[in-house]
């Protein structure tokens, strides 16, 4: 098969990470309103979900959804795992503060009502619910022929934490363990620049590899991985400085947790063939790779050393240590030469 060597990035396949953050700030600073009394957002920045000042206890809220992995699901005519998904996308990211995910709404916009596809995504967003102990409360399907084309799904997730037990990143110390969760593959980021390496190349999503054990299709269609029993049961038995959800941005994720460490993988987890082949076919370099993927390693948890071994125990399986906090700042593999200075 021949492979086109054209440096793919993120940006050339049409999702410019660093547009993407102007045009975040744009809205933010616009958004200026604070209500006084019970329910004040609580000024906690850098985390993957909101906190509110709620009494005894902060109440958090987090929204994300599935992105063009739906267009995998639209083509090989499955949607049943892609409910999993958006579950995970949001209660990964709620657990980053310590916190429970409780309740979940979904919101499905649809080109036109079609009740097998809705009744798949309901299997998947159920079996999502399961695994996060996290109950789907409510949700809205809008029908929009004029404005989609197809599906988007994506959804909202609240949770709660004791005041005292809230994970900021503020306590990480040079010296401290990163502690590296496996991913289950592509999880829900990236899609865009997956999908434009296969068909730079002609690769079908039905083409079987043999590294991949299977198809193109199913490889990059596998769920996310939810990562919540296994944190919140470990988060009651040690002491936890900070954790990151390993989404988009890649490794560059950590860095939004305290600005003047750095935070470095000495030891990454083996990524899954997925992405050899997608680094392959489409000639990316490293760098490109691990600002864009999870690379193997979908959670990141750090801690004080002397805690990292109970830790990895509790986490379980293919859990381990993977570097560590050393002097300086931003985020770096140095297993891998590479390194990266801000979100």
């Amino acid at each position: 098969m021949p492979m086109r060597k054209d440096h793919m990035t993120y940006a050339k396949a049409g999702v410019d990470i660093e547009a993407k953050s102007q045009a975040i700030a744009s809205l933010v600073k616009q958004l200026r309103y604070r209500r006084t009394g019970r329910g004040r957002m609580m000024d906690v920045k850098g985390q993957f979900t909101s906190l509110i000042d709620f009494g005894d206890v902060a109440l958090t809220l987090c929204t994300d959804g599935v992105g063009t992995k739906l267009l995998i699901a639209e083509a090989l005519g499955r949607w049943d795992t892609v409910g999993i998904d958006c579950m995970a996308m949001n209660v990964n990211d709620t657990i980053c503060v310590g916190a429970e995910p409780f309740a979940f709404v979904d919101y499905i916009a649809i080109d036109r009502p079609d009740p097998e596809v809705t009744e798949a995504i309901g299997v998947g967003l159920q079996k999502g619910a399961r695994m996060a102990d996290c109950e789907i409360v409510g949700g809205e399907i809008a029908v929009l022929p004029e404005m989609v084309r197809g599906v988007d799904l994506s959804g909202s997730c609240l949770g709660f934490v004791e005041k005292d037990r809230i994970v900021t990143g503020a306590e990480v110390e040079v010296g401290d363990a990163i502690i590296g969760l496996p991913s289950s593959g592509v999880h829900s980021n990236g899609l865009t620049l997956a999908r434009k390496v296969l068909e730079r190349n002609e690769v079908a999503l039905g083409d079987d590899f043999p590294e991949l054990k299977g198809t193109v299709g199913e490889a990059l269609l596998t769920p996310t991985f939810i990562y919540v029993r296994q944190v919140l049961k470990m988060l009651k038995a040690v002491h936890v400085t900070g954790m990151v959800d390993v989404t988009g941005g890649g490794l560059r994720n950590f860095v939004r947790l305290k600005k003047d460490v750095r935070f470095d993988i000495s030891r990454p987890l083996r990524p899954q063939p997925i992405f050899r082949l997608i680094q392959e076919l489409g000639g990316i370099e490293g760098e490109e790779m691990y600002q864009t993927f999870t690379m193997g390693m979908g959670f990141g948890v750090v801690l004080r050393e002397e805690d990292a071994k109970a830790a990895v125990r509790l986490l379980g399986k293919g859990a381990r240590v993977v570097g560590h906090v050393e002097e300086g700042k931003g985020a770096s593999c140095s297993a891998l030469d590479l390194t990266y200075s801000s979100y």
